[in-house]
C-alpha cells in the first residue's frame, strides 16, 4: 500500500466524543515523543515538534497524552509544536500516575494529586479548559468514587469539558457514570488482545468513544498472522492492525504514536486501507493472554 501523503486522516471517517468534539477517527498518541523510558526530553527535539506539526496537516485532529509522559514533556512539546492551536484540535490528556524516574509507574489518583496534575496540564497545555481529562487508571490505595467525583468537580468548575477513563474494567465504566457523564475508555485492545472486547461492545452501545492503546499484538501467532495478511494487502503490519480496529467498531479512535514522520505518515496511510472480510475474520481469530495494563 503507497503511502502517499494524499491520504489524511480524513479517510478514517469521524466520530463525535461526547456530543460536541467531532474528530477524524484515526489520532495521534504522544507518548513515544518523550525520551527513553518515556522519561525527559526526547533526543531528536526539533524531529519531535515536527512530527506533531505534521500530524495536523495529514488532517489528525485528536492528540492523546499524560500529564505523566515525561512527565510533562509531551504536553510541553504539543504546546510549543501546536500552540495557538488549530479549530477543531482535541486534546485528550490523563492525571492519575507519578514517575520517580525511567520505566517506573506509580498510582496516585486520589482528589489533591488529581486536582494538582489538571492544574499542571492546563498550564503546560496553555490551556483553560482540557477538552477531555481521562483518570489515567484506578488507585487501589484510593475510592474510585472519590476520584472520579475530583473530576467531576473540576468539570463543573469549567476546567474539564468532559471526564474519561482509562485502563478500567466495564464495572469501574458505570460506576463512574453514576458520578459523571464518561465520554470515553482507553483500554489496551488489538486484534490479538481482545480482553476489552465486551468493553467495546458496551461503550458501542452506549455511543462512548473507545481509544485502544498498544494496536500490535506481540505474540509470535499473532506477528505471522498479521504479517501474512499486510503482505497479501501490500501494507506494512500497523496498518493492517489499524484497519482492523477501525473496521471492529464505529466508536474505535485509534492513536499510533511514534516520534518519526516517516512512521506517521505510514500509519496515517491506514486510514485509506480497506481490510478485505475474509483478511479481518482471520485476525480476528488470533488472541493471546492480555499484558498488565498501562497506557
Amino acid at each position: 500500500m503507497s503511502t502517499t501523503h494524499a491520504i489524511t486522516a480524513a479517510a478514517s471517517g469521524t466520530f463525535t466524543i461526547g456530543g460536541d468534539l467531532t474528530v477524524n477517527r484515526l489520532g495521534y498518541g504522544a507518548m513515544r515523543i518523550t525520551g527513553p523510558g518515556i522519561w525527559g526530553p526526547p533526543a531528536d527535539r526539533a524531529s519531535a515538534l515536527a512530527t506533531l506539526r505534521r500530524t495536523i496537516e495529514l488532517g489528525v485532529n485528536l492528540i492523546d497524552t499524560a500529564d505523566s509522559y515525561g512527565p510533562g514533556t509531551s504536553e510541553e512539546l504539543i504546546a510549543e509544536a501546536l500552540y495557538p492551536y488549530p479549530a477543531g484540535l482535541v486534546i485528550a490528556t490523563k492525571g492519575g500516575w507519578e514517575r520517580p524516574g525511567p520505566n517506573q509507574w506509580t498510582h496516585n489518583a486520589s482528589p489533591k494529586h488529581l486536582t494538582e496534575a489538571l492544574e499542571g496540564s492546563l498550564k503546560r497545555l496553555r490551556l483553560d479548559r482540557i477538552d477531555i481529562h481521562q483518570l489515567h487508571a484506578p488507585d487501589n490505595a484510593v475510592s474510585f468514587e472519590a476520584s472520579v467525583e475530583a473530576l467531576a468537580k473540576l468539570r463543573e468548575q469549567g476546567k474539564i469539558r468532559h471526564v474519561a477513563l482509562s485502563n478500567v474494567t466495564r464495572e469501574h465504566i458505570e460506576r463512574a457514570r453514576r458520578i459523571v457523564p464518561i465520554v470515553s475508555v482507553q483500554n489496551r485492545y488489538s486484534f490479538a488482545d481482545r480482553e476489552s472486547d465486551f468493553i467495546v461492545d458496551y461503550c458501542e452501545q452506549n455511543g462512548i468513544a473507545f481509544l485502544p492503546w498498544a494496536p500490535l499484538g506481540q505474540a509470535k501467532k499473532a506477528h505471522d498472522a498479521i504479517e501474512k495478511v499486510a503482505k497479501s494487502l501490500k501494507a506494512t503490519p500497523l496498518q493492517v492492525a489499524l484497519a482492523w480496529l477501525l473496521k471492529r467498531s464505529k466508536v474505535i479512535l485509534p492513536i499510533p504514536g511514534t516520534s518519526s514522520i516517516a512512521h506517521l505518515e505510514e500509519n496515517i496511510a491506514a486510514a485509506g486501507l480497506e481490510l478485505p472480510q475474509s483478511a479481518y475474520d482471520e485476525l480476528s481469530a488470533v488472541s493471546h493472554p492480555p499484558a498488565s495494563l498501562r497506557g
